[in-house]
């Protein structure tokens, strides 16, 4: 071979080597169906919305780059999920996170192949969800807010100890079938502290007129149900709070950082990671019905001291020395 073939042949070699590099390099286009029954936030930057895309990201998949995000919303309609699930069949998504029960439901019904994600607060195996948290089985994993039940008790034990000698409490839930669970366990704690606990169902975000109704009624403090309706609409609630002076504990500390007086719970961080993570491990070839539904084994309590002073209340010192974080 002439010395001018000996060069094109190695260069020939070098640019197939070149090549098949950059073709290994390449990173797999990643698709991942996100299936929420609220309206879209007001931006995606939210970080109760952007928390599941940015822990992604710290596990390299990251949008624009390898990785999509199929975005669905019903609007607060239920009725719309399960077109919606389809949506997501239909693009052919490697993996559907479901947020709330209803989400995780119209899933399961569109697909019986592709992997689910779950992400909720509620008993999975009770509502028939999966066959054990340990080998969920099928087509379906997921993270739980919670380790058992919806952490209800808990909270109005917090909120009475944030206002000793108060007897009467608001609770504010959705007009959702799925909030059975979370209403009984907090009418069960209510009964064991000896105090009224007055219902009030939100309809249709009908927040203001929920709490003149409220007002009405003169409850001492307020318990915000644990949903992702309250996560998504928190700005308007903590304002109806504050303007009717109402003590409220809600379910994440981010609603605490935004103006709210408590929050009992585990890290949202904490959450969205480990569902990235899921999706990690699935991606890579574990059988999702082999992966473990995932609990939260450690829970903070944050006080926001700056509320507290404007609406005059003196948090109890005990209470306060029992805070994980208090924010001054």
């Amino acid at each position: 071979m002439q010395r001018r073939d000996c060069l094109l042949a190695g260069l020939g070699l070098g640019l197939a080597s070149a090549s098949d590099a950059l073709a290994q390099a390449a990173p797999r286009l990643v698709r991942v169906g996100v299936l929420r029954p609220t309206a879209p936030p007001v931006s995606l930057q939210d970080p109760t919305y952007a928390g599941f895309p940015n822990a992604l990201s710290e596990l390299g998949y990251r949008e624009g780059h390898n990785l999509v995000v199929e975005r669905r919303w019903a609007g607060g309609d239920p009725a719309r999920l399960p077109a919606l699930a389809q949506e997501l069949v239909q693009a052919k998504v490697d993996v559907i996170i479901a947020v709330a029960l209803p989400s995780i439901r119209a899933a399961l019904d569109a697909t019986s192949s592709i992997p689910i994600v779950l992400y909720g607060n509620f008993d999975p195996v009770a509502l028939g969800l999966v066959r054990s948290l340990a080998r969920p089985g099928g087509n379906i994993t997921g993270v739980l807010i919670a380790p058992d039940g919806t952490l209800a008790a808990k909270r109005l034990e917090l909120l009475k100890a944030a206002m000793p000698g108060q007897t009467r409490f608001a609770c504010m839930v959705p007009d959702d079938a799925s909030q059975q669970q979370q209403v009984q366990e907090v009418q069960a704690a209510a009964a064991q502290l000896g105090v009224e606990l007055l219902i009030f169902k939100v309809q249709d975000k009908q927040y203001s007129a929920t709490f003149d109704a409220m007002a009405a009624r003169r409850p001492a403090g307020l318990f915000v149900g644990a949903h992702t309706y309250f996560v998504r609409d928190r700005v308007e609630i903590i304002a109806l709070a504050a303007k009717h002076r109402l003590p409220a504990i809600y379910e994440w500390r981010e609603q605490v950082e935004d103006g709210g007086l408590m929050a009992y719970g585990t890290s949202m961080r904490w959450t969205y990671q480990r569902v990235a993570a899921q999706i990690d491990r699935i991606l890579k070839g574990t059988p999702v019905g082999e992966l473990p539904v995932e609990r939260p084994s450690t829970f903070g309590l944050v006080i926001n001291a700056k509320t507290a002073k404007a609406l005059k209340l003196t948090i109890p010192q005990s209470l306060l020395l029992r805070a994980d974080e208090v924010i001054t």
